[in-house]
Parts: C-alpha cells; sequence; structure tokens
C-alpha cells in the first residue's frame, strides 16, 4: 500500500515538472519569434522621475557620442557673455544653474545621476562687443545675441569637433524674434537658451514633435515653453552616461579665440543633413578637413513660419532671400 501511494505521488511531481518545462520552453520560443534565435533582449527601467513624463527607459538623446574630452569629473565648461547684451545676462545665469552639478543630485543612488559636470559663466575681461560676429574660443562656449534679421530662425548651436570630442562651442539667440511680443517673454527666451547650451554639452532632443504633450524639459520641442523652461532628471541620465568614462586628453585647456563665426545662414552651416518632419529644426555639417575627422555642426531651431515654409519644399539656402537687404543694412552698420 505505502509503495502504491510512493508510487503516485512521484508521478505526479514528474508530470507537475514536465508541465513546467513545457510552460518555459514555449515562453523561450516566443522570445526567439520576437528577437530571433541568436538576439537577446535587455531592457533598462532607470527609477521614476519627479517630472511627468513616466519612468524613464535607457538614455537615448546624445548627440552622436559627441562629448568634451576632460581627464576626471567634474569639469567646468565656462560659458563666455562678451558678445550678449546684458538683458539675457539672467537667463543664461539660469541655464548655467540648470546644467551644473548641483542639480544632478549627487551621486544618490536614487536618483542615479553624478556630478559631472559645472557651467559656469566667465565675466567678460573688457567692455562686451556686441555684434553679428560670435567667434569660437577654444576649450569654451561663447554665447551671443543679435538682431540676425528674420531669417527664420530663434537659435542656434554650433559645436566643432574632432573626431568624437567637442572642441569648441557657440550658441546665437536671434532677437529680431525675442524682440516681438510672441517670443520676448521669461518661457521663450528659457527654454532656447538652454536647449542650446544643451547642445554644446552633448545632448540631442528627447523629443521632436512640437504638438504633443510636454516633457518637462528644455530639450523638448513644443509650442507652449511655459512647463519645458528647464533640463529635467533624463537628461542628466544622459549626461552621467556620456562623461562616466575619462579621457586621456583635454579639450578644454585652450583658451585661444579662433576669430571663426560659424555663421548664421545655411550657407556657411553647410550640408543640411537632418530636418525634423514639421520642419521645426534642422542639423547641418561642414566638414573642415578631407577626411571629415573634423568638422562644425550646427543644431537650428526654426520659427513655426519658416517651418512652413520647409514642409511646402523650399530649400533652406533659399529662406534667406527674405530679409536680406536688412541683413545687408545690418552689415554696413557693423562696419
Amino acid at each position: 500500500m505505502r509503495r502504491t501511494i510512493l508510487l503516485v505521488t512521484v508521478m505526479i511531481a514528474a508530470v507537475l515538472v514536465a508541465s513546467s518545462a513545457v510552460a518555459y520552453a514555449e515562453q523561450s520560443d516566443k522570445a526567439a519569434e520576437k528577437t530571433g534565435p541568436d538576439k537577446a533582449v535587455t531592457e533598462t527601467t532607470a527609477p521614476e522621475t519627479t517630472d511627468q513624463t513616466g519612468p524613464i527607459t535607457a538614455e537615448n538623446h546624445s548627440w552622436n557620442g559627441y562629448h568634451w574630452a576632460r581627464k576626471s569629473n567634474p569639469f567646468d565648461v565656462k560659458l563666455l557673455k562678451d558678445r550678449l547684451r546684458t538683458s539675457w545676462d539672467n537667463y543664461l545665469t539660469t541655464t548655467s544653474t540648470d546644467w551644473s552639478a548641483e542639480k544632478y543630485g549627487g551621486s544618490n543612488t536614487t536618483v542615479g545621476t553624478q556630478n559631472m559636470l559645472n557651467t559656469p559663466v566667465q565675466n567678460p575681461s573688457t567692455t562686451r562687443q556686441i555684434s553679428r560676429k560670435c567667434p569660437y574660443v577654444q576649450g569654451k562656449v561663447q554665447v551671443c545675441d543679435y538682431t540676425y534679421g528674420n531669417n527664420g530662425w530663434l537659435g542656434v548651436a554650433s559645436i566643432y569637433i574632432s573626431g568624437s570630442h567637442i572642441t569648441q562651442g557657440v550658441v546665437k539667440m536671434n532677437d529680431t524674434y525675442f524682440n516681438t511680443s510672441k517670443y520676448t517673454t521669461s518661457a521663450w527666451r528659457n527654454l532656447v537658451m538652454c536647449q542650446e547650451v544643451g547642445h554644446t554639452l552633448g545632448l540631442d532632443h528627447q523629443d521632436e514633435t512640437f504638438d504633443n504633450g510636454n516633457l518637462n524639459t528644455c530639450m523638448d520641442y513644443t509650442n507652449s515653453p511655459d512647463s519645458n523652461q528647464h533640463p529635467n532628471t533624463h537628461d542628466y541620465y544622459q549626461l552621467t552616461t556620456i562623461y562616466q568614462h575619462p579621457d586621456s586628453s583635454t579639450t578644454l585647456a585652450q583658451t585661444a579665440d579662433t576669430s571663426n563665426d560659424p555663421g548664421d545662414t545655411p550657407r556657411q552651416w553647410g550640408k543640411e543633413i537632418w530636418r525634423e518632419e514639421n520642419g521645426r529644426a534642422s542639423v547641418f555639417e561642414k566638414k573642415l578637413d578631407k577626411g571629415g575627422e573634423k568638422k562644425q555642426l550646427t543644431h537650428v531651431l526654426w520659427t513655426p513660419e519658416q517651418a512652413d515654409k520647409l514642409k511646402e519644399g523650399t530649400k533652406p539656402q533659399d529662406q534667406q532671400q527674405e530679409g536680406q537687404q536688412e541683413q545687408t543694412q545690418q552689415k554696413q552698420e557693423d562696419q
């Protein structure tokens, strides 16, 4: 009798084990159908943020891995305001604070970010020189504003790269638009200043759709900037990812003024290599050597009116015909 009970128990256990094995195999087969027999799926989920963006997945808005070379962290990317009007000072100060290490949450494992960099504003050494020209300064980011004309763009960020290393950066704000009632608001000024400086640190956009909900970050395109004036935690995660490895050299030590201005027209920026589907943003590339190791990249934020023209097929080079007389007059005034 005991032997019979024992035999039945063993048989039941065997059936249960077999059923589990079959179920596991079925799950594996389904996974293989999605990924292929030689591929594995790895999902990375960071802690939820206090922003209204939900959980953050793997950091994914690096600008092609471009970064400043440095040997240790944290490090300083200095923002110059030698060619910036004082009316922009408060907005640059806000941007400087937003992108600096104290915002990253230290090495708090709950937040998951580390103190990677600071973006201090360097006071002008001489009287400010407000003009159309906004030259690169090696190892730093030059921030300028000017009435560049009705040429369709609100702000641009240009970086000079060698390989994957950023060696210098320029940010331009177009006062022709920021002096109008639509764009003279603090929200628009904060968003564009924050976004363009973010590009010079190696960040791309988190989202490139203008008419969806805001992600509460300046690295998000929007038509309503009120809640998109500052970085969010996802931006700090991305910067932590970009700069968590040291380099054997640095591109921050050089300070010479190159006297080279990246320009303020598409012809000067080079070839358009990307355009947002609604026409609100573009990236231009200008190769500076035969091998393409050294080049200039420029992120451009267009106005809605210019975007409509670009969607209709207007080439960026053609847009300069509008307001050309105004620009010629301004150049004459600068001389």
